[in-house]
């Protein structure tokens, strides 16, 4: 069987005949040279399927859905606030976050932000890409650009917020099992949160503000190490 994985949008079921898009079927035929009759999977939240190519027309794939492979996952919502960093850091930190079981990205304007832009549609192709590679299922989320106030504003009550806070002295993590709460990470820019945000944060009903190292981290380190930390946790 083929250990190729695609991630399909729309809605999977048994028998169903359809066609991948253009990047993708040139990525099938050209790039890996699947020909007709060859098999690969497909996936979405819905669960994973194996297809097999039925035709190939003017370089657009069309394909078959033979059987499922596997059903949808019950996860635990893992989320990540985070400050936008440069391009190519911003890239590691999607794609190991997702390797790692990050399901909601929402990326906060701060005071000490130096990117103050993104291209949402780039960074869901990288996110996409991250999951088929990584054999998951549900492929996660990235909201758009918001700032602080909103974001705490909005989530009142709804997420357990776990600070990574250099400046406390914390270093237990305590997460209490079962609970149907997000769990969120927020990290911040690379000159550190302001004064400020820092006291937005800690005021956060439920926050938990942990030292993950005494070194100072790059953003996207401090990211991987914290969800590493936490996945790690959760399957104890």
């Amino acid at each position: 069987m083929s250990n190729i994985r695609l991630f399909y949008p729309d809605n999977l079921s048994l028998n169903l005949c359809s066609k991948l898009d253009k990047s993708k079927s040139h990525y099938l035929n050209k790039v890996m040279r699947i020909k007709t009759g060859g098999v690969f999977s497909i996936f979405n939240k819905n669960g994973e399927w194996l297809a097999e190519i039925s035709n190939i027309s003017k370089g657009i794939v069309e394909f078959k859905l033979l059987e499922q492979l596997r059903k949808k996952e019950s996860t635990k919502e893992i989320w990540l606030a985070f400050s936008p960093i440069k391009s190519n850091y911003f890239n590691f930190m999607l794609q190991k976050s997702t390797e790692l079981g990050v399901t909601k990205f929402i990326p906060i304007l701060f005071d000490r932000t130096i990117v103050r832009k993104i291209n949402n549609e780039r960074l869901e192709k990288i996110i996409i890409e991250a999951s088929e590679q990584s054999n998951r299922i549900n492929v996660p989320t990235i909201e758009k650009l918001q700032n602080l106030k909103n974001f705490l504003k909005n989530n009142r009550k709804e997420i357990d917020l776990i600070f990574a806070d250099l400046n406390t002295k914390n270093k237990n993590l305590e997460i209490k099992k079962p609970n149907n709460k997000p769990l969120c990470i927020i990290i911040g820019p690379e000159g550190d949160f302001s004064e400020v945000e820092r006291k937005l944060i800690l005021s956060f009903e439920g926050v938990k503000p942990i030292k993950i190292n005494e070194n100072i981290l790059r953003t996207e380190t401090a990211a991987i190490s914290t969800i590493s930390i936490i996945s790690y946790i959760l399957n104890l």
